[in-house]
């Protein structure tokens, strides 16, 4: 059975969970850990991507991140790669650190924030890394004890959290401990990993018994709420796809956008392949790198070899792109 695709979008949030290989650890030892969180921290302020929760276990970590600007697979991609080279450097190993796939769920907001906060940072907790909940106030290796004001992580949007609990500091960081403290007994909460409207429900054993009966909940592994919010974030997806499936029916691909690019900009083709500082050229390839990965779904890296990019550039020229195209009106398609 195929994969299913990501689903993303700006302003997004995200649950993820990456685990190492075959279940092998992917921190050896507390120097693994800064180091992890020096890059994770290092790309998620250059992505502007608020990150509200986070905890690292030894063969696995969780993050509770929101889409910025910049899409959340490059972001991954860019925090997973650098770290599993200097982790197999390190130790002298070779081969894949991560599974090929880190889990990523796409939360609805109101219902499970806060929850998700908390499921992720008692973790360490819950595996009994610390002892007690006095302990996790000042264990580093989880955004709790930046919360509690133990720790500074200039790219952990504590502010957005304890606004929940209080204006005052002292007094929000009161109320967030009693709050994740009741959640100490609740255990490892299955419910927040994804499949829909499971939690209201009462769990998958009441929505199975619900659906004996003819009553039926919209579910989706990659979405986490309730079923009317996994039905609108499946019907948008759903819209995209059928539009790039229509695009590719018409016979839309990488030279057809590069033409239609280059009739609009009444330049060569060859001159848009071609890298440059020029304006008129770096808009055309914005452009031409909006239609092909956004419109067309094309693979940034894909799209970065045919114009001669780098990775990492691809995903700002999206952007471009997209604000040029709205602006103008433009489609690939007209």
């Amino acid at each position: 059975m195929p994969r299913q695709a990501r689903i993303d979008a700006p302003g997004a949030l995200h649950h993820i969970i990456c685990r190492g290989i075959e279940q092998r650890n992917i921190f050896q030892d507390n120097a693994d850990r800064e180091y992890f969180l020096v890059r994770l921290g290092h790309v998620l302020s250059e992505s502007s991507t608020p990150c509200y929760a986070w905890s690292l276990m030894p063969n696995h970590f969780h993050l509770l991140l929101r889409t910025g600007n910049v899409p959340l697979a490059t972001v991954m991609r860019r925090v997973l790669t650098g770290y599993a080279v200097t982790f197999n450097l390190r130790h002298h190993r070779h081969g894949h650190l991560f599974q090929n796939r880190y889990k990523s769920i796409l939360c609805q907001e109101d219902p499970y924030f806060l929850q998700l906060v908390r499921y992720i940072h008692l973790n360490p907790l819950r595996v009994r890394i610390v002892t007690n909940l006095k302990t996790l106030d000042s264990y580093p290796y989880s955004g709790h004890s930046a919360l509690m004001g133990r720790r500074k992580n200039d790219w952990q949007d504590t502010d957005t959290v304890l606004i929940y609990f209080g204006r005052k500091a002292s007094t929000a960081r009161k109320q967030y401990r009693a709050f994740v403290e009741k959640g100490i007994d609740l255990g490892k909460r299955p419910d927040l990993i994804g499949g829909g409207l499971i939690r209201s429900a009462g769990g998958w054993d009441a929505i199975k018994a619900l659906r004996k009966s003819g009553i039926h909940f919209k579910s989706d592994e990659r979405i986490l709420g309730d079923s009317d919010f996994v039905q609108s974030v499946l019907e948008q997806q759903n819209e995209q796809f059928e539009a790039r499936y229509h695009l590719h029916g018409l016979g839309y691909d990488f030279d057809r956008v590069v033409e239609r690019v280059a009739k609009l900009f009444k330049m060569k083709r060859d001159e848009i392949l071609r890298p440059g500082k020029q304006p008129k050229r770096v808009r055309a390839r914005s452009l031409v790198c909006y239609w092909a990965v956004k419109t067309l779904g094309m693979n940034g890296t894909e799209a970065a070899k045919l114009l001669g990019m780098a990775q990492s550039s691809v995903s700002r020229a999206v952007q471009r792109g997209e604000k040029l195209a709205l602006s103008r009106r433009w489609r690939l398609d007209k």
